[in-house]
């Protein structure tokens, strides 16, 4: 054999041992990743910077990585949470309130958006607030004769929210002389706890359960004319094809539930009032595993 044959044949040789290693591996790589590569990814959840929003999420993302699935809170704005849902970018949407607050987002989403049929919560309420010792008004039909004492403002929270519609909607009902503000949630908190401390009359829009209620007495004022609705409840909302990439997730997060307000007042003020929320949502597991056990059997 001469030396240029022998040159080609060592050649061959190694080309055909890396072309195997390769293939091997390539195998070995399809096999382990097979039926896997979606579930790798972290769990995407729209995060809403209201108490009861932050309490829950972090709640289910505690749980979720105890049961190893890694979990992403992204904190957006509800109209974004919903488009992110439609287009496949987020995978979960924890808190949608109907059949009168979210009511658009449903109409705009619900074919192309997974609504769940099953609420966690089926006492919620929303509608106008006023501290309690404003004795003036009762209703919101009172409000137009007692414009100036609160200088023809309603202090509202984000712009796009589901409420602050209902809100617009409501002032057109009542034909109220008044200005709907938008600002952010951590702002009418603020401008509310300022106006109690100066015992100053304030009225805004506010739902619950929320955890402010356990700091300041408020009164919901009377809606004849249901613009805000009665019975609220809320659910989750994910991403079309979530049950074929997680359905057992799919299947816990559909089926859990908080059955009293004291319950769900305990929640959020223990996650809130946290400096690092999801340590306190580690900490109210800790103390409600019988009721987070019965959520992800």
């Amino acid at each position: 054999m001469n030396f240029k044959k022998t040159f080609q044949l060592t050649m061959i040789l190694i080309l055909s041992v890396v072309l195997v290693a390769c293939g091997d591996s390539d195998a070995e790589e399809t096999d382990s990743n097979e039926g896997t590569e979606k579930n790798s990814d972290a769990i995407t959840m729209g995060l809403i910077n209201w108490p009861e929003n932050v309490a829950v999420n972090n709640v289910w993302k505690v749980l979720l990585e105890e049961k190893g699935y890694e979990v992403d809170l992204q904190q957006l704005e509800m109209g974004i949470i919903m488009e992110a849902l439609n287009t496949g970018d987020l995978d979960v949407g924890i808190e949608v309130w109907l059949p009168v607050q979210d009511i658009s987002y449903y109409e705009k989403y619900k074919d192309s958006v997974d609504f769940n049929d099953t609420p966690w919560f089926e006492n919620g309420k929303v509608g106008l607030a006023v501290p309690d010792y404003v004795d003036e008004v009762d209703s919101i039909e009172d409000l137009n004769e007692h414009k100036d004492l609160f200088d023809g403002k309603i202090i509202g929270f984000e712009p796009g929210a589901g409420t602050m519609e209902t809100a617009e909607l409501m002032i057109e009902d009542y034909e109220l002389d008044y200005e709907l503000l938008p600002s952010s949630e951590g702002a009418m908190l603020g401008a509310l706890k300022d106006a109690v401390n100066k015992e100053e009359p304030i009225v805004i829009p506010i739902w619950q359960p929320h955890g402010i209620f356990s700091e300041v007495d408020l009164k919901f004022l009377d809606d004849p004319k249901k613009s805000f609705g009665e019975v609220e409840e809320i659910s989750l909302a994910t991403r079309e094809d979530f049950v074929d990439d997680y359905p057992e997730v799919r299947e816990w997060m559909s089926n859990w539930s908080i059955d009293d307000d004291e319950t769900m007042g305990e929640l959020i003020n223990f996650v809130n009032n946290n400096d690092d929320p999801l340590e306190g949502a580690k900490e109210w597991v800790e103390e409600n595993r019988d009721l987070t056990d019965e959520w992800v059997k």
